[in-house]
């Protein structure tokens, strides 16, 4: 995961290609998504 300001990002280990987090929310795992539940909100952009 990416995280800058007013930006998360799923970024690729493999081929360093970033994804928006909607385009990847269905192939989260556990340790991930216990993450992303930190925030209240993220916006996409």
């Amino acid at each position: 995961m990416q995280r800058a300001c007013r930006r998360v990002r799923m970024k690729c280990t493999a081929c360093g290609h970033e994804y928006q987090i909607h385009e990847v929310a269905d192939q989260l795992d556990e340790e991930t998504e216990a993450i992303l539940e930190r925030w209240t909100c993220i916006v996409y952009d």
